[in-house]
């Protein structure tokens, strides 16, 4: 039994994090292994001894070279409260769903009253601020109900708004520059900074780094015909925040709205502009998150 080179480490973001976090504090060299491939295990089988054995051939092979996340500081922090407020956002979400539908299935004299109140904020309080009494008619207990629901709202409410204040001064901390961007915020900056980890020479080069936010283009060529086609690839919460990017300075940026007037008298379809300018955000981010002291580029240049 040789000498141990490094550990191959499969899900070192969920289940491997505790592992490979344990074996990089001693000193070990930790690589991230992908799932084995699927053909593989049906010709193969599946057992804990194979998966072990697929993993050092990944390794010794070279196939394996990610380094994980190394999920000790500021990143770490922003998933675990991302993870709660976007739950709650999905709850809130929920719960104003069952609010509306209980309204609409109410009482006619108490349907009538609620509907006469102008705004969402201004019925959920008069909802959370309500005495139903004694649950002796069907009326009360819409209104038993109603309360509930409005009060949960108002509590996920509160929780998000704590979140987000949290998620603000942490990305602030960590890429002030991110957020101060056009288009940006505490919203994109967090899913990105999630995207890089507290690690960030994990990311060879930006265009590593597109490929991860899903918005490199991917070759579909054969013959004499030269195109590429869309990536479906990549983080999809990423590239979900790359095109909220894109859109917001397509309305008010101005060399973006240049970008797209030159883009667009050249024949390019917007869907193709956007996909552009995508690749020049992510560009744009890498250089503040992965190359700080390289100033990223102010305006997209033609692709």
């Amino acid at each position: 039994m040789g000498p141990v080179r490094a550990f191959g480490v499969e899900g070192t973001g969920s289940y491997g994090a505790g592992l490979s976090r344990f074996l990089r504090e001693r000193g070990h060299s930790v690589l991230e292994v992908d799932r084995p491939d699927r053909q593989l295990r049906r010709r193969k089988g599946k057992s804990d001894p194979l998966d072990a054995e697929a993993a050092a051939r990944a390794v010794l092979g070279g196939h394996a070279a990610g380094l994980p996340k190394s999920g000790t500081g500021a990143a770490e922090m922003i998933r675990h409260l991302k993870a709660a407020r976007d739950t709650a956002v999905k709850a809130r979400t929920q719960a104003m769903v069952a609010l509306k539908a209980l309204i609409v299935a109410a009482p006619a004299a108490l349907r009538e009253r609620l509907e006469r109140i102008g705004g969402r904020m201004a019925l959920v309080r008069h909802l959370a601020a309500s005495r139903p009494g004694p649950l002796t008619s069907t009326t009360a207990s819409a209104k038993a109900g109603l309360r509930a629901l409005a009060r949960r709202w108002l509590a996920l409410d509160e929780e998000i708004r704590a979140h987000d204040l949290q998620l603000e001064r942490l990305t602030r901390q960590r890429a002030p520059e991110l957020v101060e961007a056009h288009g940006m915020g505490a919203g994109t900056a967090a899913e990105m900074l999630l995207l890089v980890g507290d690690n960030p020479e994990r990311i060879r080069s930006e265009a590593a780094f597109a490929k991860l936010c899903g918005a490199c283009p991917i070759p579909a060529s054969s013959g004499k015909v030269k195109r590429h086609r869309l990536n479906r690839g990549g983080d999809r919460r990423a590239n979900a925040a790359l095109h909220r990017v894109v859109v917001v300075r397509m309305r008010r940026h101005r060399p973006t709205l240049d970008y797209v007037r030159r883009r667009t008298a050249e024949g390019k379809s917007k869907r193709e502009i956007i996909r552009c300018l995508k690749r020049f955000v992510a560009r744009e981010i890498h250089g503040y998150l992965c190359c700080p002291r390289v100033a990223a580029p102010t305006a997209p240049h033609a692709a």
